[in-house]
This record gives structure tokens, C-alpha cells and sequence, in this order.
């Protein structure tokens, strides 16, 4: 699976961003997808992933009820809308792809796209 993450950009603090991922190679169906970030100096984190078995989604506490992830199977590409962004949100945003059932560490995941820069200004 070849993963290509796009949609980052420069916000103010309260702004909204959409990311998208495109997957190629294999369909997403069979595959749980997720959205990690990494910020300057800090480890990759979890942020919210969406299980191919039931379509349960599942957040980090600190982007619940902010920030929300859907996927379009017939298009192969998930997607997380930002809302309500904060500074603290800066990060390179990664998805990923892997088999298992919501995982939430980064060693579960097989599949990784190159990242997009998402920027909250105050």
C-alpha cells in the first residue's frame, strides 16, 4: 500500500484544516487507517484512526470532540477535518495503514505516507 498525504497548511488558532490520504496499490477496505503527528522535538503520536472492521473511529483525548476522521472507500482515501485548531496542533501529520484492529502505537502500523505540515499560528 503507497500512501500520499496532502491538505497541510498555515491556519490561525480557531481555523479549520481537512487532510486527505490517497492510497494506492490496495484497496483500503481490509486495512485500519490512521492519522499520527509529529511535532518538532517530540515522538510520533496517535490521533485518531478508523478500523476496517465495524467502522469504529477512535481518538486521542486531545483532539476528541475537535477533530474527526471518515474514509471513502470508492476513492481509497481517508480523511481527518481539524476544527477548532490550536497552536498546539503544529505538527507533520502521518497516516498509516496496517491490519490490525485499532491499534493506537506506531510499531503497529506497516504502511506510512510522507507527511504533511500542519501549522496553528496563535
Amino acid at each position: 500500500v503507497q500512501l500520499q498525504a496532502s491538505g497541510g497548511g498555515l491556519v490561525q488558532a480557531g481555523g479549520s484544516l481537512r487532510l486527505s490520504c490517497a492510497a494506492s496499490g490496495r484497496t483500503f477496505s481490509t486495512y485500519t487507517t490512521a492519522w499520527f503527528r509529529q511535532a518538532p522535538g517530540k515522538e510520533r503520536e496517535f490521533v485518531s484512526g478508523h478500523t476496517w472492521t465495524g467502522s469504529i473511529t477512535y481518538y486521542s483525548d486531545s483532539v476528541k470532540g475537535r477533530f474527526t476522521i471518515s474514509r471513502d472507500v470508492a476513492k481509497n482515501t481517508v480523511y481527518l477535518q481539524m476544527n477548532s485548531l490550536l497552536p498546539e496542533d503544529t505538527a507533520v501529520y502521518y497516516c498509516a495503514a496496517t491490519r490490525a484492529i485499532a491499534p493506537r502505537r506506531v510499531r503497529e502500523y506497516d504502511y506510512w505516507g510522507q507527511g504533511t505540515l500542519v501549522t496553528v499560528s496563535s
